[in-house]
C-alpha cells in the first residue's frame, strides 16, 4: 500500500472521538435537514425493497435463523425478528433495488448499512430519542464517507459494505453514547467482520445487497463483542494488516480526516432519482433531454454513444442480454437508455420479468454503446456526453455536467415526496405516505424514535 500524507494520531481514535462528540443542537441546519431527508428517503426505499427481487427469499432465510425478538422489518408490519436478523433483511431491502442514496466522491452508499444497523439497535434496548438517532446518522455518514474519500483509487472491495460497517459502529456508539474504550473496541472488531468485493458488481449478481446486509448485521456483532468486554484490535484502519493495507490500493487519510472539521458529509450525499446504479443516472437524464429538447425517439434512433468517465464504463458499460437478472439490468446503460427512450423514464416496475424480457427494449439496447473518455479521476461520474445519430443522418449532442439528485442539482421537496410516494405504492403501503412524512418532520423532537415510526404503519 502506498500511503498519502503522514498522520500521527490513530485514525480510529479520531473517527470515534468525532462521532461521540456530536450533539444534534450543534449540527448546522443544512446537515440537520439532510439527515431528516435521507432518513425519509432511505426508509421509503427500504419499504419498496420489500418487493425487490429475492427479498422474500432473504426474509424466509432470516426467519430460519429464529423468529420473534426485538426488531421489525421495513414494509412488513407485524413482523418481528432478532435484531441482527432484522438488520440483515433491512440492509438487503434498502440496497436491493439500487435506489438508495450515494456519496459520489467516496463511491459509497452510506445509508443502506447505517440505517439498517441503527434501526435494529434502536429496537433492542432502551428507547432512543429522535435527535440521538439523527445525530447517529450524521456520525455514521461522516465516518464511512471519510474512509471512502481517503481511498482515491477505483474500488476492488465493495466500499458500501467494507467502509460502511465502520460507519455503522460509529453511529451506534453515538446513538447509545458508548464509553470511548468500548466504542474503540467495537471499531476494532469491525475489521475482522469486514467483507464484500466488486465481483458481484462485475457479474450483476444480487450479492451486492447481501454484502450491505451482512455489514449491517456484523456491526451489531462488533458492538456486542465490545459490550461483553472483548478487546478489539487497536489499529483497524492504519495497521500493517488493517483496512487500507488490505482493501485499498492507496490511502490519503490525513486530508480526509482534516475535513471532519469542515461541515458534515451528509450534505454531500446524492439522491437516486431512478432505481438504478448511480453510474446510469447521467445517461438516463441525457436521453430524456435529447427526447424533450432535440426530438430523439426510439423510432428515429440509429445509434447512441455515451462518452463518460472510466468509472461509468466500468460500472454500467455491460451489454444487455436475454434473461437478465434485475441486478444486472440496473447496472446496464444499454438497457436503461432503451427503457428511457420507450417509456420516458426508469421506474421500479422496469425491473420485473415482463420488462426485462421485452424484445423491443432489447433490440433498441443493441444500438447503444458506452465509451470511456480520458478523465483521470477514477471516482468521477461527470462530465459526460451523449451523442445520438438519427435515421435521417442527423447528429444530436447532450452534455452532462452534473448528476440529477446531486448536491449541485438536488431533488425539490415535491420530487422527493413523489419518489417516497412511489416507493410506498410499490410496497402496497401508499396509504402510509402522509403519516411517514409527518413523522419525519417531527422526528427530531420525538422522545422515542422507533415508536413514531411504528405508528406510521410501515413497520413494527
Amino acid at each position: 500500500m502506498t500511503t498519502g500524507a503522514e498522520h500521527t494520531e490513530n485514525p480510529a481514535h479520531v473517527l470515534i472521538d468525532h462521532a461521540l462528540a456530536l450533539e444534534w443542537e450543534n449540527i448546522p441546519v443544512e446537515a440537520q435537514e439532510r439527515a431528516r431527508t435521507f432518513l425519509h428517503d432511505s426508509l421509503a426505499v427500504g419499504i419498496a425493497g420489500r418487493n425487490a427481487a429475492h427479498a422474500d427469499g432473504v426474509f424466509a432465510m432470516a426467519q430460519g435463523w429464529g423468529e420473534g425478538g426485538a426488531a421489525s422489518v421495513l414494509g412488513r408490519p407485524g413482523v418481528r425478528l432478532p435484531a441482527a436478523s432484522a438488520a440483515f433483511v433491512n440492509g438487503f431491502q434498502i440496497h436491493g433495488q439500487e435506489y438508495d442514496c450515494v456519496h459520489e466522491p467516496a463511491v459509497l452508499h452510506p445509508m443502506a448499512t447505517a440505517l439498517a444497523a441503527l434501526l435494529a439497535e434502536a429496537e433492542r434496548g432502551d428507547p432512543v430519542r429522535g435527535e440521538d438517532f439523527l445525530a447517529a446518522i450524521v456520525a455514521a455518514v461522516d465516518v464511512s464517507v471519510t474512509i471512502g474519500i481517503a481511498a482515491p483509487d477505483a474500488l476492488t472491495f465493495f466500499r458500501p459494505a467494507t467502509a460502511g460497517i465502520f460507519g455503522c459502529v460509529a453511529g451506534i456508539a453515538r446513538m447509545r453514547r458508548l464509553p470511548r474504550t468500548e466504542a474503540l473496541d467495537a471499531f476494532g472488531h469491525a475489521l475482522a467482520l469486514t467483507s464484500g468485493t466488486m465481483q458481484a458488481h462485475v457479474e450483476g449478481k444480487p450479492a451486492l445487497p447481501v454484502q450491505v446486509a451482512n455489514a449491517a448485521r456484523n456491526a451489531l456483532v462488533a458492538v456486542d463483542l465490545a459490550r461483553v468486554g472483548m478487546p478489539g484490535v487497536a489499529h483497524p484502519l492504519d495497521g500493517p494488516f488493517g483496512y487500507f493495507a488490505l482493501m485499498e490500493k492507496r490511502e490519503a487519510l490525513a486530508p480526509a480526516l482534516a475535513r471532519l472539521g469542515q461541515g458534515h458529509r451528509i450534505t454531500e450525499v446524492s439522491w437516486k432519482p431512478f432505481p438504478t446504479g448511480r453510474a446510469g443516472h447521467g445517461g438516463i437524464v441525457a436521453v430524456q433531454d435529447l427526447m424533450a429538447g432535440q426530438g430523439l425517439t426510439a423510432a428515429n434512433l440509429e445509434s447512441l454513444e455515451y462518452h463518460a468517465p472510466p468509472l461509468i464504463h466500468r460500472l454500467v458499460g455491460r451489454p444487455a442480454k436475454a434473461d437478465m437478472e434485475p441486478g444486472y439490468a440496473r447496472l446496464c446503460m444499454q438497457y436503461l437508455a432503451a427503457v428511457t427512450l420507450l417509456r420516458g423514464k426508469v421506474a421500479l416496475s422496469d425491473f420485473q420479468r415482463a420488462s426485462l424480457d421485452d424484445p423491443e427494449v432489447l433490440a433498441l439496447a443493441r444500438k447503444i454503446t458506452v465509451i470511456a473518455n480520458d478523465n483521470p479521476d477514477m471516482a468521477a461520474f461527470a462530465p459526460a456526453r451523449a451523442l445520438a445519430r438519427t435515421t435521417d443522418g442527423g447528429t444530436l449532442v447532450q452534455d452532462v455536467e452534473a448528476q440529477f439528485g446531486s448536491p449541485q442539482w438536488p431533488l425539490s421537496r415535491e420530487q422527493h415526496m413523489e419518489k417516497a410516494q412511489g416507493c410506498l405504492d410499490f410496497a402496497g403501503l401508499g396509504h402510509c405516505h402522509a403519516d411517514l412524512a409527518a413523522a419525519i418532520d417531527a422526528f427530531a423532537v420525538a422522545p422515542d424514535a422507533m415508536a413514531i415510526l411504528h405508528a406510521t404503519g410501515v413497520m413494527g
